[in-house]
């Protein structure tokens, strides 16, 4: 009879967690590699061909397309006629715009409205920004953007290379528009 010596149940039942662990260990650092390739240089998400593609009716007419921006910073933000932060913050991001707009910096306001409140509304509040209608639809688009909860106002800094670099759920204040324009404008 031969001595053989095999492996105890414990030590195989090592061995293969351990095989398991390294092909597990080996799939995410693939699958990470292959997410950290399509980032865009600036380590946030780009915004896609569908976003930039996108355009909306203006209030006083006319189109405001999407595609126009591109290439630029941009405030983005979402709103509508009855969310009292909303229009709170309206003449805050109208000064940020008129103070930055000479060094590109764009705002561009998504009303989440129906036409008419909004024109009626732009009458008694005008703003210089840009202002596209963005109607019901405009609620996916910003379920789409990050806003799981579809909750306005919704802002978010877009760089000029495309890339989304902060999101903010809830009223600006001034320290938001400041540290994004040192951080993301620099205008």
């Amino acid at each position: 009879m031969s001595d053989t010596t095999s492996a105890s149940p414990g030590a195989a039942s090592r061995r293969t967690w351990l095989f398991g662990a390294a092909a597990v260990l080996a799939a995410s650092a693939g699958a990470g590699a292959a997410w950290w390739k399509q980032r865009p240089a600036s380590g946030h998400e780009a915004l896609g061909t569908d976003f930039w593609g996108r355009s909306f009716e203006r209030p006083e007419g006319g189109e405001l397309t999407m595609a126009s921006l591109r290439g630029k910073p941009v405030l983005l933000n979402f709103w509508a006629t009855w969310c009292a932060p909303c229009v709170e913050e309206m003449p805050m991001l109208d000064r940020f715009f008129r103070e930055h707009a000479a060094n590109g910096v764009q705002v561009v306001g998504l009303a989440i409205d129906q036409p008419s409140s909004v024109r009626k509304f732009l009458q008694r509040t005008a703003v210089t920004y840009p202002i596209g209608l963005a109607g019901l639809d405009g609620t996916d688009l910003i379920r789409q953007l990050g806003n799981t909860a579809g909750g306005l106002p919704f802002t978010l800094a877009v760089t000029a290379e495309g890339a989304v670099a902060e999101r903010k759920m809830g009223k600006l204040e001034q320290t938001d528009l400041d540290a994004w324009r040192r951080d993301f404008f620099r205008g």
